[in-house]
Parts: C-alpha cells; structure tokens; sequence
C-alpha cells in the first residue's frame, strides 16, 4: 500500500494536519486561516483606494478657469457661463469646508432659455471637467408617486450609475435636471384632475433640492416593496436646472410695461427691451409661469440664456473644438476624403437655421440632411475630395423636401 503525500499551505507552510482545512490549487495549497487572512488584507486595500478623498481647493480649477474650458466648446453665452463657473467653484468649496459655525449653503441654479441656445451643452461640457460625479436628466419622465412615471427619487439613480454605485461619491455630485418648465403648475384654477406630472413633482423635488436622505431605487423607475433602496444624503449634491420656458417673454414684458407708464418712456429702449426680454427674468417671473415659491426658493441663482444671433450660429458651425463641420471633416477623413464647406454654404445653413427657428441644435440636423448622399455615396467611390457648394446645399434640401417638413411641424 503506497504511502500517502503531506500536503502543506504555500503560503505559512504548515501540514494538512496542523490547519482546518487545506485548499489545494494548480500548483500549491492554501490553508483556511492563510485565506481568510488574504481576505482581510484585500478588503482594506480596496476600501483605502476607493476611499473618497478630501477635496483640495488648491488643485481645484478656478472660475475663469472653468469658464476658459466652456470658451473651447460654446458660443457666446457669457452671463451663463459665468453664473456656471462660480456655482461649480463655490459647490467644490462647499466640499472642502470645514466643520465652523458657517455653513456654506448650495447655490443651486436655474437656465432659463429658448430651445437650441446651450442650456444642455453647457452641462455636458461641465461634465468632462468635473472631478465630481454628473448626471443629465429629463424632468418630464417624472411623476407623482404612485402614477404612471418615474418617481422623483429617480433622478438620482444616473448619479448612482455615473460612479459604479458609490453612495459617498454620488453624494457629493452634481445633477443637471433638463425640462424643468414641463412640470410647471398647469393652472391657477382648480380641477377635479390632480396635476401628478406638474405641481405634484415640484413639491416631491424640494426634498432633494433643500438636502434630505432619500430611498433611491438602484435600477430607476417605479418603486417596488420588494426592491432593495439605496439610502442617498442629497445635502452635498449641487442641482442645475434648465429649461426653454417657452412664453415667459409675455410675462415679463407685462411686468415691465406695469413700470412704462408716463410721456417720458423712450420707445427706443422699449423695442430693445422686447428683443432681449429673457435678460430681465426675474423669481416674479418664473412664479407667474408656474413654479412653485418653494421650489424657486431651493433656486436661488437664476440666469438666462439669449437667443443666438446670426454672427453667433456662424461660429458655432466652424470654431468649436467639436464643431459640427469638423466633425465632418472627420466623418471623411476617415475615409481618406477631403472634405471642404464653401462659406456660401455655411451662409446658407446659417439663414435656413434662423428662417425656421431651430437655434444651433438645428445646425446639425440641416447639415446632416444636406450631407447624406455624400455619407452615402463617397466611401464607395474613388474620390479624395468632395467640396460642398451652395448649389449642392440647395439641391439636397429640396431634394428631402426639408422646409415642406419644417412646415409641417
């Protein structure tokens, strides 16, 4: 009868008899104590190298900085941007302070502007920045609780997903909440209908505007008794919202005409008044449209956004570091294409962009449709170069019979 091998741990070196129990591997064993030891040792690592570390002020970007980086990427939009900048910059100090008898409250802000002026932009721009978790979401999939819709603790389920679900890092981010106008209060007078997607969300929103501990469900959507929460601090979390409040000119222009009143107002300044209306939004405004003075309150930064001018819509097609015809410039090169834009084509994008109102997101969705024959066609042929002429730029968006569709929406 052959006599049976000692086994020993690889890594203490004591027998199968000296240990608990002894695992063996490939190539070695390891005993129980050893492993449970290994354990210990890698859950320590671990926490200590994902350990939420103090916020330095020192290394932490400036306004003009943080401003500098917008610069690269939006067009024009000075006010905002620096409204941006300096709520950011206060939001990282606000994290650094230090436990005295002044409290650093949040600056919370609100960006008031029509479709197509940067509100989104400004954000996502924000976002590659930032050293903070971000996330971008959409207030009118929000509802009441128990109505069909999201919930308003959902709102924190992309924070949670933006930083693999570290509750400590979420709870020092910053979420951008787009649509806000769409849950503005639909009427002053009473319904037998309740406004579940309206007043009813701005009232479950001021708990994570002002700072509370919130059950957040882990996947989004609707709450289930059965689905495990995560408990979130909102305290930290910095909130920008923005939205196009469309027809809040009217609310302001009857504000202003209430003080216009005598033989010494200059119609001149009135005319200018009208055009650039948003610039005057005030709290007073925002209420009239339909937010509640609570939630408005929790907003204490309000800025606008003006309506971007031809000279503005120019630039934004060629100056940015993602401008939309270096992206397709690009898209070409990478087929071994030159691509080239005439400036009458630029022109011409410009005035059908300003002609249907679309503001620079619709830059993008004329230039596509003027490209995508080219897209189409070119990466079949043998061409290295492909000029784009107003001619062409004409042809192609009669071809797709473009404003007809504009017309009809």
């Amino acid at each position: 009868m052959a006599k049976k091998t000692e086994t020993y741990c690889s890594f203490c070196g004591r027998s199968s008899r000296e240990v608990p129990l002894l695992m063996p591997g490939m190539s070695g064993c390891i005993c129980s104590d050893c492993a449970a030891q290994a354990y210990e040792i890698s859950r320590e690592y671990f926490a200590e190298k994902n350990k939420v570390k103090d916020i330095d002020i020192k290394e932490v970007p400036k306004p003009v900085e943080i401003k500098d980086y917008l610069d690269q990427y939006i067009i024009g939009q000075e006010r905002a941007k620096k409204y941006i900048s300096v709520a950011v910059y206060n939001h990282y100090k606000r994290l650094a302070q230090q436990n005295d008898d002044v409290d650093i409250e949040k600056s919370n802000i609100i960006m008031v502007g029509p479709t197509g002026t940067g509100k989104t932009l400004i954000a996502k721009t924000i976002a590659r920045l930032l050293k903070v978790p971000f996330a971008i979401v959409d207030a009118t999939v929000l509802t009441e609780a128990g109505y069909v819709g999201e919930d308003i603790e959902s709102l924190l389920t992309r924070l949670l997903q933006a930083c693999d679900y570290d509750v400590k890092l979420a709870e020092r981010g910053i979420v951008f909440i787009d649509e806000i106008d769409k849950i503005a209060r639909k009427g002053d007078n009473p319904s037998i209908t309740r406004d579940v997607s309206g007043e009813g969300v701005q009232q479950g929103l001021l708990k994570l505007l002002e700072g509370s501990i919130v059950n957040v469900p882990p996947q989004g959507g609707r709450k289930h008794p059965e689905q495990r929460m995560i408990a979130v601090n909102t305290k930290n979390i910095l909130f920008i919202c923005g939205g196009a409040f469309e027809g809040i000119e009217r609310k302001i222009a009857l504000r202003l005409n209430t003080h216009a009143v005598g033989y010494g107002s200059d119609a001149a300044v009135k005319r200018i008044a009208r055009e650039k209306l948003l610039h005057y939004v005030t709290p007073q405004d925002l209420r009239s449209f339909g937010l509640i003075p609570e939630i408005i309150g929790r907003l204490p930064i309000l800025t606008n956004l003006e309506e971007l001018d031809r000279a503005a819509l120019r630039r934004i097609l060629v100056e940015p570091k993602n401008a939309i015809v270096k992206q397709y410039v690009k898209l070409f090169k990478m087929d071994g294409v030159d691509l080239k834009f005439d400036d009458e084509t630029l022109d011409y994008v410009v005035d059908k962009a300003i002609e249907f109102k679309l503001g620079a997101r619709g830059l993008r969705s004329i230039v596509e449709t003027i490209m995508i024959d080219a897209m189409y066609e070119t990466p079949s042929t043998a061409k290295k170069e492909f000029v784009v002429t107003k001619e062409y730029a004409k042809s192609q968006l009669q071809k797709a019979n473009f404003e007809m569709m504009q017309q009809m929406n």
